[in-house]
């Protein structure tokens, strides 16, 4: 099976759990409709690449990590497009969530992949207890306050914003989560993989900003536009296209030296490579004395 295939596969299984016997139809389908088909799913794949160069001695655990936080970063897809957020009308190049199904519909649903998340990873304590405890705070503190994305997403409602705050909670943590349930999935502690997260996250979110600003809706499939439109704090508004690329560029350069060594190191270190050129505006330059 391929990672990919893997993960999709988890992601599956874990949205049936939500659509179980007895489950409201509508909100049983926005379900599926809000996670599958997926976008890039890149926070779970970072999230298996790392388990794996780990180890991943329990795999189940590892999928039902993975499945957690993308049913998270769905969730917060799903509120952020919502009317009181971006009043988006597009996501992942169909109607959002509040369009094909209505705006209460759309809460309840962000609300129920929150939910589901979390009974995802209860449902493989037998395996571990301890270590999917430790996900669970993890996942937790990283959703929440006062790092985490309902933080980021605060952030956009203060009338100063630190932009470095702004861009660790909301995009980073989610990264950071990822590189962090993936160690601790494997067996291993999570500190030493934050700062691989937070370097991603960071570089992913400047990278949005700059498709926001230089790309199309057909490109993005979703609005374009939207943080000159609603005045939300961005690196190309405050340091320009040149600087904003020259950032994300200084952003990647330390990304793969900042892997932890681990069994997996070199695999590892090519994925986050690809995975950057691939959904970056620009083609980075990453120099690194590591093997990719």
């Amino acid at each position: 099976m391929t990672l990919k295939a893997r993960i999709e596969a988890a992601i599956a299984h874990s949205v049936s759990v939500g659509r179980g016997r007895g489950a409201p139809p509508k909100l049983a389908d926005a379900l599926e409709y809000a996670t599958i088909p997926g976008g890039a799913r890149i926070r779970p794949m970072i999230l298996l690449s790392v388990a794996m160069a780990c180890g991943d001695n329990k795999p189940e655990i590892t999928n039902a990590a993975l499945a957690a936080l993308e049913l998270i970063h769905c969730a917060s897809l799903v509120h952020d497009d919502m009317p009181c957020f971006d009043d988006a009308d597009m996501r992942r190049c169909k109607p959002s969530v509040h369009r094909a199904f209505s705006e209460p519909m759309a809460l309840l649903t962000g609300d129920s992949l929150i939910v589901l998340a979390f009974e995802v990873l209860a449902r493989v304590a037998h395996h571990d207890l301890k270590r999917v405890a430790h996900l669970i705070l993890i996942l937790s503190q990283r959703t929440g306050m006062p790092g985490g994305i309902c933080a980021g997403q605060a952030w956009e409602s203060e009338d100063v914003v630190d932009l470095g705050a702004y861009h660790r909670a909301k995009t980073g943590a989610l990264f950071i989560a990822a590189t962090q349930l993936g160690a601790v999935a494997a067996g291993q502690e999570p500190e030493p993989w934050e700062e691989l997260g937070a370097r991603i996250g960071e570089a992913f979110q400047v990278a949005d900003d700059l498709r926001d600003a230089l790309y199309d809706v057909e490109t993005l499939g979703k609005p374009a536009g939207q943080d000159d439109l609603h005045g939300r704090p961005n690196a190309v508004a405050e340091l320009g296209v040149q600087g904003a690329i020259a950032r994300l560029q200084a952003i990647l350069s330390g990304a793969i030296a900042s892997i932890p060594s681990c069994p997996g190191e070199a695999v590892l270190a090519q994925m986050v490579r690809k995975q950057a050129e691939r959904l970056t505006p620009v083609a980075p330059s990453v120099n690194t004395a590591r093997p990719l």
